[in-house]
């Protein structure tokens, strides 16, 4: 079933629990995320990175997942992530995209303000809810971390923007990490606190899972798997073979290497207590 960002988090909220978003890169991880989602019966966010709506791959890729939401009898939403910029939010929005992120986190506060302003008021033209980013998040090994997301900060751009969930750096990047992260947990509660929106969390591949549990105890409603999804299909695809025969073209080992770690994270985060 389609459903758009807001409605799934809302679902997440009113349970307790946390809905996962998964980066899809082609068909096999995309039926890999599907097949978890019907074993678990569970509502599942499934998104693309920003960089595949400027090719052909998104306008190839967009169909296959919304079909594949259309066939699930659970809420799932088809969303951007780290939408670069308005260009790249149009052709979300036009590939079919019932949720947008747009990621202008590296900019001034006040830039970063009024760009997701303007992608806010796209999408609401449209009934479509967006994600911003505050604190950019960076990569799991940069040797610096850049600064956690500024609870004052956090409460003002909520209230000017009017975005509907947001993503915080609260100690996670993307990638795979070299050290184990370890979560603000305080800030996040705070920050849930005083904007009233769900929290987003970047990074979820290889936070420890009491970390994971904790971050949605204090209000995190969305957290996103990437890395290890991709890392569980090529493991799965070229880890052992080298020799492949014609039926291996249709990579059943790696599909379903796909839906065990969507599966794990689907029952992790709770979603599967989701009642749809």
């Amino acid at each position: 079933m389609i459903f758009d960002l807001k409605s799934i988090l809302s679902l997440a909220d009113q349970h307790g629990v946390a809905v996962p978003a998964f980066n899809v890169y082609n068909l096999e991880t995309l039926m890999g995320v599907k097949l978890a989602a019907e074993e678990a019966q569970a509502p599942v966010i499934i998104q693309m990175y920003s960089r595949l709506f400027d090719n052909l791959d998104g306008s190839l890729l967009s169909p296959a997942i919304l079909e594949a939401i259309r066939q699930l009898k659970t809420p799932a939403a088809f969303h951007l992530d780290h939408g670069a910029g308005i260009p790249q939010v149009m052709r979300a929005l036009r590939m079919g995209a019932t949720g947008i992120m747009i990621d202008a986190s590296t900019l001034p506060l006040e830039e970063n303000i009024e760009k997701t302003k303007e992608a806010v008021a796209l999408c609401r033209s449209v009934n479509v809810p967006v994600e911003a980013e505050l604190g950019h998040i960076g990569g799991a090994n940069d040797e610096v971390l850049s600064n956690f997301t500024d609870i004052d900060e956090a409460e003002r751009f909520v209230s000017e923007t009017n975005v509907d969930c947001l993503a915080i750096m609260v100690g996670t990047g993307h990638g795979r990490y070299a050290k184990t992260p370890v979560l603000d947990i305080d800030r996040i509660r705070t920050i849930r606190e005083k904007t009233g929106v769900p929290m987003v969390l970047h990074g979820g591949s290889g936070v420890p899972d009491d970390q994971i549990r904790m971050a949605i105890e204090a209000g995190v409603r969305k957290i996103n798997f990437a890395t290890d999804l991709c890392y569980a299909f090529m493991d799965a695809a070229f880890g052992s073979k080298r020799n492949f025969a014609p039926l291996d073209l249709f990579m059943r080992d790696p599909v379903q290497a796909a839906k065990e770690y969507a599966l794990s994270k689907i029952r992790l985060l709770g979603a599967d207590k989701i009642e749809c």
